[in-house]
């Protein structure tokens, strides 16, 4: 073996591959997939399984799970596409890599607790777990560990999404908590995502740290924990269910609309996590639903569709299909785990059209503010108090409402950890400073929502509503994760709104674009895999800080922002961390930014581009323009992204 991985693999692979077959207490099993995998001499797919070792990027560490070729020991006795086990490889989630993050998260929190003086607490971590392949089995090993290391661990029994997880880590005062999912990721995949006490995804410190205590882990010392053991382990019981719902329940801003202007909707949860919480919610608020029944199964294969994703319009065909021969005013879609929301709204024809993300956020945000002014729980004027938090690539159209609002705009780097950090830091600064005036320590989560948003306006920031690109929101202020279940309910809320003026939400769309000017924005996504993608994916963004464009297609670029060089602060005047991100501006007004995905293996280009409109009657042609433009410009990044991936500079 060692001959043959000298000559024919990568040399990390090689290192990775060759430090994982010699551990003493390897399974037997794991060993033998390695053979077989040297005998039948399958270079790609042994560079694809240990080139690397799995980091946590902006959403935890995701992989494959199930290999391109599963190795006999993998298969066993399994007769279906889900092997006996999850496949071996440093760079692929499985038993090893979940037990190694494990050891890690809960070294960094005990250190932490000894640090910080809390040295006589129990390190206790949460678990939840979504619907795939190994997920349970995942979620149950992780608690073993935990629990055998010496701390408490609790465990969901079955399937529960991520924004419960969230919201758990805070109710039952966790020091940490661990989602089993992928999101919205292909069948095959799986991933581990890391919470800390304050619900919210990590950053740094604390995300650093557990890298660290990660590389820091054995295989030796891994292997020691790969029999489970769920003696000791405590349960949860459905009763914490109704405490989330509860929760998110909160959500509802107009009640009054839902009752006197009800609207019906389709839902579909994709086969995932949505069943279990979102029509739960549908149902405690009487609002009138269907389901897409095809759909409603907890299925790992995700059967009906290419992709669980409901950013893929194919996703919500069923639901579309269901939705016209119901008359239904929309669509409502959540992916796997229950943290990124589709809608679809019926418009004048009858026809539905699919909201982009950054639609859905710009809508429910002004939707949002305005309510909470008419309300009277923010000045009519606006507040600089009140935020509404967005990542850099999500729509500028929002910085607009926020601004001609008077409603404090604060942009981060991509991944929902950091409009959880933002909402953390506001939590923060209320309890400071409540205490510094009065002496009195506030309980946040156990405050009455009324009292807790008066007391952040009076001592820091109320936090409105939080959004992303990527069809994340989030309004709940004992979440600190995006929630597709609490944004079904915000959905819907906003169309018995736009019904009270007799309008539907394409109507509501279409007055936003009027009132603020019409924003057009694209995606691209270009897939690399392996580990000749993931060295593509790095000489693009190597090539970008050292030969950055000077112009795209025929228009001159004006300006380069460079987050890895330059020093950038948020509106509050808080810094943003460094990272391989970058956003340029071009003559003709289209910005775009790039950044190489933290859970799945592409590079990313966020194209944005503004345009006046003076009236609905320019609307249309307006937007066929815009998107124009868009697209040539799309065409000539995706040309010389390629030729960029494969020239180091």
């Amino acid at each position: 073996m060692e001959r043959f991985l000298r000559d024919n693999v990568l040399a990390t692979t090689a290192e990775n591959m060759t430090r994982v077959y010699n551990c003493d207490n390897l399974p037997t099993w794991a060993r033998q997939s390695m053979d077989e995998l040297v005998a039948r001499q399958l270079v790609d797919e042994i560079n694809n399984r240990f080139f690397r070792t799995l980091e946590f990027g902006t959403g935890g560490m995701r992989s494959r799970t199930i290999p391109e070729v599963v190795t006999s020991p993998e298969r066993g006795n399994s007769k279906t596409n889900r092997p006996d086990f999850a496949a071996v490889g440093t760079a692929y989630l499985n038993d090893f890599n979940i037990i190694g993050a494990t050891v890690a998260l809960f070294n960094y929190c005990s250190k932490f607790l000894k640090n910080n003086h809390r040295a006589h607490e129990l390190p206790s971590v949460v678990i939840a777990y979504d619907v795939r392949h190994f997920s349970k089995h995942f979620g149950e090993l992780a608690a073993s560990t935990w629990k055998n290391l010496g701390g408490h661990a609790i465990l969901y029994a079955s399937p529960r999404s991520t924004p419960q997880l969230s919201f758990s880590v805070r109710h039952l005062s966790c020091i940490a908590g661990i989602m089993i999912t992928a999101s919205h990721n292909p069948w095959h995949d799986n991933g581990f995502k890391a919470y800390f006490s304050d619900g919210a995804q990590m950053v740094d410190p604390h995300a650093s740290g557990v890298i660290s205590e990660f590389n820091g882990v054995t295989m030796d010392h891994i292997c020691q924990f790969c029999r489970k053991d769920m003696s000791g382990i405590t349960i949860l019981d459905t009763s914490i269910d109704a405490c989330y719902q509860s929760a998110v329940r909160e959500t509802i801003l107009r009640k009054d609309l839902l009752e006197s202007y009800p609207v019906h909707v389709v839902f579909s949860p994709l086969h995932g996590t949505g069943g279990v919480a979102t029509i739960p919610l549908l149902e405690a608020n009487k609002i009138s639903h269907s389901v897409v029944e095809e759909q409603n199964d907890l299925d790992p294969n995700f059967s009906t569709v290419k992709s669980p994703n409901p950013e893929n319009k194919e996703a919500l065909d069923l639901s579309i299909a269901l939705a016209k021969k119901e008359n239904a005013d929309l669509v409502l879609a959540t992916d796997p785990d229950g943290d990124r929301l589709a809608i679809a709204a019926k418009n004048s024809s009858g026809e539905f059209e699919i909201f982009t993300g950054n639609v859905t956020g710009a809508l429910l945000a002004e939707h949002r503010i305005s309510q909470l002014k008419f309300l009277r729980k923010i000045p009519a004027k606006g507040s600089k108090n009140a935020a509404v938090i967005k990542t850099f690539v999500t729509t500028p159209l929002i910085d607009k409402i926020a601004d001609l609002n008077g409603i404090k705009c604060i942009n981060t780097l991509t991944g929902f950890k950091w409009i959880g950090e933002k909402m953390f830091d506001y939590e923060s600064g209320m309890l400071g400073n409540e205490y510094e005036s009065t002496g009195i320590s506030i309980n946040y989560d156990k405050t009455l929502g009324a009292k807790r948003d008066d007391l952040l306006q009076k001592n820091s920031t109320l936090f409105i509503f939080g959004c992303e690109e990527s069809y994340g929101c989030l309004s709940a202020n004992n979440v600190r994760d995006k929630d597709a279940n609490s944004a079904c309910l915000m959905a819907c809320e906003l169309a018995a709104y736009a019904k009270s003026f007799g309008k539907t939400l394409i109507d509501l769309r279409d007055d936003m674009y009027v009132k603020y000017g019409y924003f057009g924005e694209s995606v691209l996504n270009i897939y690399y895999e392996g580990a000749d993608g993931a060295q593509k994916i790095k000489n693009i963004l190597a090539s970008y800080q050292k030969n950055p464009p000077k112009r795209i297609d025929s228009s001159k670029v004006t300006e380069i922002v460079d987050f890895a060089k330059q020093r950038i602060q948020d509106a509050d005047g808080k810094a943003i961390p460094p990272q391989q991100f970058f956003f340029l501006t071009l003559e003709n007004g289209v910005k775009f930014a790039l950044r190489a995905s933290g859970t799945e293996p592409k590079i990313k280009f966020y194209l944005f581009a503004e345009a006046k409109v003076d009236d609905r009657s320019q609307l249309e042609e307006t937007k066929k323009t815009t998107f124009s433009l868009l697209e040539e410009v799309k065409r000539f990044l995706k040309t010389d992204a390629d030729e960029r991936a494969n020239f180091a500079t």
